[in-house]
Parts: C-alpha cells; sequence; structure tokens
C-alpha cells in the first residue's frame, strides 16, 4: 500500500492526499494507493497542486497496517506523520 505525502505551502505542515483529490492533515484520512494505475493517477493531481501552489514535493510513501492503524514503513516517512521521535526537554533541564 501507498500514499502520497507532501508539504502544505501555506504553512508548511506535513499532508496527505485523500480520495477527493484534496489535502488532510492525518494520515488516517489519506487515500491508500494499491495500484501502480491509482498511484499514477494520485501522483497527477498532486502535481496540479503543485501547480497551483498548494503544495510542495509530493511523493509516493510505503504505508503498512498494524492493527488496523496506518503506519509509513520508513523511519523518516514515520517522523513526519507522527512529529518528533523523542519528547521534547524544557530548556535549562538538558544538561548541556
Amino acid at each position: 500500500m501507498q500514499m502520497i505525502i507532501a508539504n502544505r505551502l501555506i504553512d508548511g505542515r506535513v499532508v496527505f492526499l485523500d480520495d477527493s483529490g484534496g489535502w488532510v492533515n492525518e494520515i488516517a484520512d489519506g487515500s491508500l494507493l494499491v495500484s501502480q494505475q491509482d498511484a499514477a493517477e494520485q501522483l497527477n493531481a498532486a502535481q496540479r497542486a503543485v501547480e497551483e501552489n498548494e503544495v510542495v514535493d509530493p511523493y509516493l510513501i510505503d504505508v503498512a497496517a498494524d492493527g488496523g492503524r496506518r503506519r509509513p514503513v520508513l523511519v523518516r516517512e514515520r517522523i513526519r506523520a507522527f512529529g518528533p521521535s523523542v519528547g521534547l526537554v524544557p530548556q535549562g533541564l538538558g544538561g548541556n
């Protein structure tokens, strides 16, 4: 399974292309692509969004379903989808 991920130009947020050709903030709301034809059609829609200055750098990512929850296969994409992999340390408590 695959999905299309990009960054929205207005605020830089990571977004996912949905079934209607719109951009959503949550991976759970994005369109799952199971065929090469679906992927090609969605990439064309994503490219139109680039031309209309909605998003930048759309590309396909591999996605797995763990217990019904979508999860990008690559760690880099998991961080983009779900945020930092470590908790934030309040300033002054980092020890350095």
